[in-house]
């Protein structure tokens, strides 16, 4: 595996980001030749990369997806793209979807293109669970989906759409993750469009009682990043995938009820307070869970940690980052 990542070039767009700091410290730590990361610090930050700054071999271009031009710069030279340059959050696109088509949509359709023009040897990007929307069935299989229930599910049903056709169109590899509720050190705790996990932490770490919103036994199937790394260094690598435009649900294959994952996360940090319940929100899915048996065969694909394991790490993280300031 290591020999391929040694001999090849990456573009990760979003890198600055949660997941794309991951990849890019990863494909790094495995030798690769070249890692560039196009990231315009929206939503990113430059110390989630500042130990990767000083390494042989890293790039940082700060730039917008929303830029053709930049994005067919990114591109030149490199052998794969691994597209986590995004816009997420359901809330948010509910509350802005023009900036979330323009970034999610457009701007995917521009590094699509771009790669496509640049010859890259395969495009690996980010979807969503949040594509299977109203389908009621569990587990989610790759090949059944429903109504998208917001701004946000729709552009990435436009992605996959898109990569469809280019891989039947023009020959070019595409593969994507449906990433399932990623989470971990890094994951961003500002602004109002922090994810459930950072958010329940630091509230508790301040002696706040973290909201629920709903009746907390709506289900999510956890995944920590470092498995998501995996999917995406198994993308690159695999050699089943040919020119299709395959998706695949990358998470631990678990389902767990919020009220279980407050309680989980209340017990390791000694929380007595229950939840602090709210009403539901508009645009989420009540129940996730993925059947990862697509990504275990294409892909070799299986979760080198749970969910349990990941949460114990990303609470020591945050306690570590609190005691800095």
């Amino acid at each position: 595996m290591n020999e391929r990542i040694r001999q090849s070039s990456f573009l990760v767009t979003g890198g600055a980001g949660f997941i794309g700091s991951h990849i890019s410290a990863t494909l790094l730590e495995s030798g690769a030749k070249h890692v560039r990361v196009l990231d315009n610090l929206s939503t990113g930050y430059r110390d989630n990369i500042k130990e990767l700054l000083p390494s042989a071999g890293f790039e940082f271009i700060e730039g917008d997806i929303r830029d053709p031009e930049t994005c067919r710069k990114a591109c030149s030279d490199m052998d794969f793209v691994l597209h986590n340059a995004a816009l997420g959050s359901v809330s948010r696109s509910i509350t802005d979807p023009g900036s979330t088509h323009q970034v999610n949509a457009d701007g995917f359709f521009n590094m699509l293109d771009a790669a496509r023009l640049s010859g890259i040897k395969r495009f690996v990007y980010a979807s969503s669970s949040s594509v299977y929307g109203d389908d009621p069935s569990m587990p989610k299989k790759e090949e059944r989906t429903g109504n998208p229930l917001s701004p946000y599910a729709v552009t990435k049903v436009m992605n996959e759409a898109y990569a469809n056709v280019f891989s039947r169109v023009y020959g070019m590899p595409t593969v994507g993750l449906r990433y399932f509720n990623v989470f971990g050190p890094y994951q961003n705790i500002h602004g109002p469009y922090a994810a459930v996990i950072p958010i329940f932490i630091t509230k508790m770490l301040s002696g706040v009682r973290p909201e629920i919103f709903g009746d907390g036994k709506n289900t999510r199937d956890f995944t920590f990043v470092k498995n998501v790394v995996q999917a995406n260094i198994k993308a690159v690598l695999s050699e089943k995938t040919g020119n299709g435009g395959f998706v695949f649900n990358v998470a631990c294959g678990e389902t767990i009820a919020l009220l279980d994952l407050y309680a989980e996360i209340a017990r390791l940090m000694d929380f007595p307070h229950s939840p602090d319940f709210k009403p539901e929100r508009a645009g989420d899915i009540r129940n996730s869970w993925a059947d990862i048996s697509h990504a275990a065969e294409y892909l070799g694909y299986r979760p080198e940690m749970t969910w349990k394991e990941g949460i114990r790490i990303t609470v020591d993280w945050y306690r570590s980052q609190l005691s800095k300031q």
